[in-house]
């Protein structure tokens, strides 16, 4: 990781470190918010020193928190040896989605029997989404989005599927911002189906709230399916 950064990087302005447990912790977040919000670009190179210099850090704690966000799929090693924000292809998008359906309305499911919900956070996270969808704000409801799931299903006592389920939303975040937005027209009835969600953990109703949560993610894999096969037809026709 010792090339030279990018123009777009030299010109990168990351978020201040907040509060974390450890220095890399702290890294790992400012870079991971970056990355979410847009302003780190699929295949932008990150050198460890220039990182460094730009958070006040040393390297070694810059060097943990590459590892680390390569090690939950937000980040990538070039071909020569660097490491890059991670550029998500469709496909990458549809396993993703496969891999929160088996997951995710399990731990929701968990979380609704357990009555250990913050409903009010979540909610908060809804209403925040409503907002920039008016607004037309799509990195904000792409994390709102990303929080409100993080609320439902973060609190399930198994850390295992809590900690995997995090790597895969942001991944999801990721591909929203980088990837999917103009092919994705359904923020509006995905919110009120959030609301739904909501209701049946709300209420204590594990399996309705792991039915709408399935059902919910479901949609998306039959959408993302679609607009593969459309796709790879259109050059066929074209041809």
């Amino acid at each position: 990781m010792t090339q030279d950064v990018s123009p777009a990087a030299t010109a990168l302005s990351l978020p201040p470190l907040g509060r974390s447990t450890t220095r890399s912790d702290l890294v790992a977040v400012s870079i991971k918010t970056a990355i979410l919000s847009g302003r780190l670009k699929p295949d932008e190179v990150l050198v460890e020193r220039r990182v460094a210099e730009l958070l006040g850090v040393s390297k070694t704690p810059v060097r943990e928190a590459l590892i680390s966000l390569t090690s939950s799929g937000l980040l990538t090693s070039t071909r020569n040896r660097g490491i890059a924000v991670r550029r998500l292809e469709a496909e990458d998008v549809l396993r993703i989605y496969e891999m929160r359906v088996l997951l995710e309305p399990w731990a929701a499911a968990q979380v609704a029997q357990a009555g250990t919900v913050d409903a009010t956070e979540a909610r908060r996270a809804l209403e925040e989404a409503r907002r920039f969808i008016e607004a037309d704000d799509h990195v904000g409801l792409s994390l709102a989005n990303r929080d409100f799931h993080r609320r439902v299903y973060s609190t399930c006592e198994n850390s295992l599927v809590v900690a995997k389920l995090d790597d895969l939303q942001d991944l999801t975040a990721l591909a929203a911002v980088s990837l999917l937005w103009e092919q994705w027209p359904t923020w509006r009835p995905e919110l009120e189906e959030h609301y739904e969600i909501l209701d049946a953990v709300r209420q204590r109703q594990p399996r309705e709230a792991a039915h709408l949560l399935r059902r919910h993610i479901e949609s998306s894999i039959t959408r993302l399916t679609e607009q593969m096969r459309e796709a790879k037809r259109a050059p066929r026709e074209q041809g």
